[in-house]
């Protein structure tokens, strides 16, 4: 465990230099702001899709949801757990060079305190999951669940285009087609696998026992059902987000179009 713990600590952060590094040298236009933006979300992609494919062999191993075990729940959750508290410091940094143009005094508890009243939801998110996830898993479960936490590791699915629909942004690609498409995966995959996929955990429990899925709730203990209303909660917030964001996009898109339209010359 201690092996994998440190693992974790290696692996993210010296991701995270090793892409600033890279990126400082190939972009010299590019801000710090810039560099630590597209490193943090490259560094986020890796950890999300080793996530997502650590929770398809947990769950495709585990054919009793219940009592059948796969030790990549325990190993991974504690490689990746340094990857939680390391994303959060990526996040205030990317924050501290975006505001350092209107703010010049540098790293100060004020700027501590407005990178979190900014980011509140994404760092509580990220505590919940290293201070609360992390030890029912490790602690609290008597090994029982693994196929359950290997639908949570799932939920990070989204996350790479996620953050590939913020690097073609940064890149200037954002009218192409290629986010056009990134952008109808990320609504996709963030339904499926952040919403959905809790429907479908209580279905496979009462698969298990025999339980119609609206009567499965009641057949869990109140703590399991509070967990699941916890994580779940602000998926569905981000969701709306992505949703009103899809929604300007095109509008505006269309607007542009419309404009396009009506400035052409005609043909016949």
């Amino acid at each position: 465990m201690l092996k994998a713990v440190i693992c974790g600590a290696v692996v993210f952060p010296g991701l995270f230099f090793t892409f600033r590094k890279i990126l400082k040298s190939a972009r010299t236009h590019w801000s710090d702001g810039d560099v630590v933006l597209v490193s943090e979300r490259l560094v986020s992609a890796i950890h999300a899709a080793v996530s997502t494919a650590a929770g398809v062999i947990v769950v495709t191993s585990c054919k009793d949801v219940i009592t059948d075990s796969h030790w990549l729940v325990n190993g991974f959750a504690v490689f990746g757990a340094p990857y939680m508290a390391h994303d959060i410091y990526a996040m205030y940094l990317s924050y501290f060079h975006t505001r350092r143009g209107k703010d010049p005094s540098g790293h100060s508890l004020q700027t501590v305190r407005d990178f979190l009243l900014k980011d509140w939801m994404m760092v509580l998110h990220h505590l919940t999951l290293l201070l609360v996830f992390l030890p029912i898993v490790l602690f609290f479960r008597r090994g029982l669940g693994d196929f359950f936490i290997g639908c949570l590791f799932i939920t990070e699915l989204s996350t790479p285009f996620v953050s590939l629909g913020k690097i073609l942004i940064q890149l200037g690609l954002d009218n192409t087609m290629l986010h056009k498409i990134n952008g109808v995966i990320v609504l996709l995959s963030f339904f499926t696998c952040r919403i959905l996929i809790f429907p479908f955990m209580y279905w496979m429990y009462g698969q298990k026992f025999g339980i119609p899925l609206h009567r499965a709730p009641f057949h869990l203990p109140l703590h399991c059902n509070v967990g699941n209303l916890v994580i779940l909660a602000p998926q569905i917030y981000w969701f709306t987000l992505l949703l009103k964001k899809a929604k300007r996009l095109y509008l505006r898109q269309k607007r542009g179009t419309g404009d396009g339209h009506k400035d052409r010359p005609k043909t016949d």
